[in-house]
């Protein structure tokens, strides 16, 4: 039997793989050659800063999973890293990857 902690552990690294396989295809797409038509280039060149900032926010993520499996290995997972209060169940359901409580992250 899978106890709570293992099962959040294996949600967060099935999502960590997901985002992952999405940075190296979102790097691809903006390593890609650009065409040679200029409203055509121009097009791409907007596709580019939208991959750009869908990247910076998957490597975002990417570092909020990694630092909740660091709690989860330290026995300091649902502790908030700010005040040391028990993090709300309710919380870590909605964002398994919360390192923090809803008072210190406002």
């Amino acid at each position: 039997m899978m106890s709570t902690g293992d099962a959040v552990r294996a949600q967060l690294e099935k999502r960590l793989a997901s985002l992952l396989r999405r940075v190296g295809k979102i790097e691809g797409d903006l390593t890609q050659a650009h065409d040679r038509d200029s409203e055509e280039r121009a097009t791409e060149l907007e596709n580019d800063e939208v991959l750009e900032g869908l990247d910076a926010m998957t490597l975002g993520e990417i570092r909020q999973i990694r630092a909740a499996l660091e709690h989860i290995e330290r026995g300091s997972y649902g502790i908030c890293s700010t005040c040391g209060r028990p993090i709300d169940p309710e919380r870590l359901a909605a964002v398994p990857s919360a390192t923090t409580c809803v008072r210190c992250t406002r």
